[in-house]
């Protein structure tokens, strides 16, 4: 389980250090992680969160502002219904209101909303240092060991609980297909180096136990 301390204290280090002067982070976290901790998330919970921002400590030196980056990071599946395909720009739309009433400037605003409706897909243009960062951050469990691969994608099925298993078994598969069929999944040179190939072998195998 992620620690909420931990989390409360990474919270206030983006915060303070992207706003000057900025109100008391406490209730903001309070907020988002009641929202991370609602009851139908199984693998969108705090330790997703936790996870993308390890992510992102790895990747700073890659990002033009790590801190919007790690703002992004809390708010990208903040809402978050897994029979509701408009998350992102629900999630991007809480991010403006938040982080304009904390004092965050408008084109610092309008760059966090952009990295979270960045994610629908992934694929942040070439030179989109922000954005390559948070997606690669987003995306690394897919290049997780085996065992804790296995765990994320049980998770998914989990929060897809509702959908039978059929429609399941082929609606992933088109997914896994169409992540597989990417030049590249990850876009930043560690990401490169040290996930991609990985996360592929486990896209391969997770699609072959679908297939079988």
């Amino acid at each position: 389980m992620a620690d909420e301390k931990d989390l409360h204290a990474r919270w206030a280090t983006a915060l303070l250090r992207a706003v000057e002067g900025a109100p008391d982070p406490a209730p903001y976290a309070d907020r988002l992680l009641a929202r991370w901790a609602e009851p139908q998330r199984r693998y969108h919970t705090t330790d997703h969160l936790a996870a993308v921002l390890d992510h992102i400590d790895v990747l700073e030196d890659h990002a033009d502002d790590p801190d919007l980056v790690r703002l992004a990071a809390w708010f990208h599946d903040a809402v978050y219904a897994p029979d509701r395909s408009e998350n992102e720009e629900r999630s991007a739309r809480l991010a403006e209101r938040a982080l304009t009433e904390a004092g965050l400037p408008a084109d610092r605003t309008a760059e966090v909303t952009r990295l979270v409706r960045l994610t629908v897909t992934h694929d942040p243009a070439d030179g989109d240092h922000n954005g390559e960062a948070l997606c690669d951050a987003d995306l690394a469990i897919l290049a997780a060991s085996p065992d804790a691969y296995a765990a994320y994608a049980a998770a998914v099925r989990e929060e897809y609980g509702f959908v039978p298993d059929e429609a399941f078994r082929r609606g992933r598969a088109d997914v896994l297909r169409q992540l597989m069929a990417l030049p590249r999944l990850f876009r930043t040179p560690h990401g490169t180096a040290h996930w991609e190939a990985p996360a592929r072998e486990n896209l391969a195998t997770e699609l072959a136990l679908l297939e079988t």
